[in-house]
């Protein structure tokens, strides 16, 4: 069996594909337990122009994709939601946010091993619920049930910590080709972009682990 297969998944969590994503890949991780994987949620922002106050989230959706366009352009995503779990609540949404309070919490847990369950919590608080994911007490209550001291993450996020790093991590994404997410990139040599079926990452994951088909 090879080494540890390292998977950088370069994603917003306003993004509702990256959500599927990372369902998609969880389902995929279970159905190769034999297969050693690091998960590593990378920045990205889906509209850097969103003001940190954030943008009313009907208006800004009709400005993007027009009244009529709207109506069922959520249809795909409910029904692959519908087929991985992805509970999905579009009509719980009042706010499109701005993503970089959420990206500087994921940097922190990332640091401190508990990534993946501060990226769960953030796509069920803003797709299933309806949450406003930039607001610090949002993002402190997910903190704390994900093992951080609260008062310590209210101070970080009403500072401009990492706020830069951020950014130049989302900028590198760009640099080496990232145009669209969720973009899987495996080992830092191959990607995978678009919320991929199931199978294919199970088949990217035999292959690479040296596990039999």
């Amino acid at each position: 069996m090879s080494d540890t297969i390292r998977i950088d998944v370069v994603s917003d969590v306003i993004c509702p594909w990256c959500f599927l994503g990372k369902r998609r890949l969880d389902k995929a991780l279970m159905q190769v337990p034999q297969a050693k994987v690091e998960v590593v949620f990378r920045p990205y922002f889906l509209d850097p122009t969103i003001p940190d106050g954030g943008l009313d989230r009907e208006q800004y959706m009709v400005a993007k994709f027009g009244k009529e366009r709207l109506k069922n352009i959520h249809d795909p995503l409910v029904a692959a939601g519908k087929e991985d779990g992805v509970p999905y609540h579009f009509d719980k949404i009042t706010r499109t946010p701005s993503s970089m309070n959420a990206h500087r919490l994921l940097r922190w847990a990332h640091a401190a091993g508990a990534q993946h369950g501060v990226m769960e919590a953030l796509f069920m608080a803003y797709w299933s619920w309806g949450q406003d994911i930039s607001n610090i007490d949002v993002l402190r209550t997910i903190a704390i049930v994900n093992g951080f001291n609260g008062p310590d993450v209210t101070k970080h996020l009403a500072s401009d910590l990492d706020r830069q790093e951020v950014l130049t991590e989302a900028q590198s994404a760009q640099q080496v080709g990232v145009t669209g997410v969720p973009t899987f990139i495996v080992n830092k040599k191959y990607g995978m972009v678009g919320a991929q079926p199931v199978s294919a990452i199970v088949e990217m994951l035999q292959k690479l682990s040296a596990a039999p088909a």
